[in-house]
């Protein structure tokens, strides 16, 4: 499959999930704005998709990332979503624009919602709607010391000091 097929429009992503379900894959569900993949990333995503079938990756748009985080995201959603979808254990990702990712729950019905262990399950947007419906909510272990807000520090600190030198 194709980088670009993985990026489906929320049209679009009823039937993919239909498809799957009639093949009994179990659909796990997870979001993020993604801006600088790293190895916490990659980490993290490998263990959501362990705990199913396919994998759907809920993506902020880029309005809804300068929400979240002013002055990002440093890379465009076209390029997030590529990125993205480019890796083997992702087998879908829909961007979202509004504050939360509850909608795009509602719309995929996962059957396992996963975050990181940073998050507590209560804390999760769309926890008592998984639950409801039978699914389970999951946290799984990130790896220390990675995040986009960190290498943006970091690079910053580089530039900042050669910038004297």
């Amino acid at each position: 499959m194709w980088t670009k097929d993985k990026i489906l429009t929320r049209a679009q992503l009823p039937a993919v999930l239909d498809a799957w379900r009639e093949h009994g894959r179990r659909i796990v569900f997870t979001n993020g704005c993604f801006d600088l993949l790293h190895l916490g990333h990659v980490d993290y995503l490998e263990q959501a998709r362990a705990l199913g079938d396919a994998l759907v990756v809920g993506l902020n748009t880029d309005q809804s990332v300068s929400r979240l985080k002013p002055g990002r995201p440093l890379q465009d959603e076209v390029s997030r979503a590529r990125v993205m979808a480019s890796l083997l254990f992702v087998d879908a990702v829909v961007l979202f624009d509004e504050p939360t990712p509850l909608e795009l729950i509602q719309l995929v019905r996962p059957d396992v919602l996963v975050k990181g262990d940073d998050y507590a399950i209560s804390g999760i947007v769309g926890h008592e709607l998984v639950l409801a419906n039978g699914g389970q909510v999951l946290t799984v272990p990130l790896v220390a010391g990675y995040s986009t807000t960190r290498i943006v520090e970091r690079v910053r600190q580089t530039l900042g000091n050669s910038a004297g030198g």
